[in-house]
């Protein structure tokens, strides 16, 4: 955004390693008063702060699999309003399930949109992409998906934006 200052870059690069700490904090560590941001940080709140989230370890709440779905609409869906329709109705029983994290239209590897979930076990991954194709069977032409085994010794990172704050702006 091109009315953000300097101060917010470096405010927002604060929060997103640590969104916990206090705004006197904050001002002690990056060198401004405290007021400043407190004010920067209503204005960023406002403006490019979507939400501030706790990144749980998965495993130890009993989540198994994260599942990346990707999904080919039907070529043979032309009509828009019956498209239009079909994916109002997907979107609101996605937006519905609280395992899914992200979902939304992509482009690349011949499909047209993805979800990002996570399930408790294989049975719960089962169960949620059978409900899914009954939403929005008529649309999808096919399902593909990447299952990753959060218990497993494949991951190598784990997920975290605190890595974001590290990337020059």
């Amino acid at each position: 955004m091109r009315d953000l200052k300097e101060i917010d870059y470096t405010i927002l690069l604060e929060l997103m390693k640590n969104s916990k700490i206090s705004d006197r904090q904050l001002a002690r560590k990056i060198g401004v008063s405290q007021p400043t941001v407190t004010r920067r940080r209503s204005k960023l709140e406002k403006t490019v702060i979507d939400d501030y989230t706790v990144i749980p370890n998965w495993v130890k709440l009993g989540y198994g699999i994260f599942a990346m779905t990707f999904v080919k609409i039907n070529p043979k869906m032309r009509k828009r309003d019956e498209v239009e329709a079909l994916r109002n109705r997907g979107a609101s029983w996605l937006e519905s399930q609280s395992n899914v994290i992200m979902s939304g239209g992509c482009q690349g590897d011949g499909v047209d949109a993805f979800t990002l979930s996570f399930h408790k076990s294989y049975v719960e991954y089962d169960s949620f992409i059978r409900n899914l194709k009954l939403e929005m069977g008529d649309l999808i032409d096919e399902v593909r998906t990447v299952l990753v085994n959060l218990a497993g010794e494949e991951v190598l990172k784990p997920l975290s934006i605190k890595c974001l704050a590290e990337v020059e702006v």
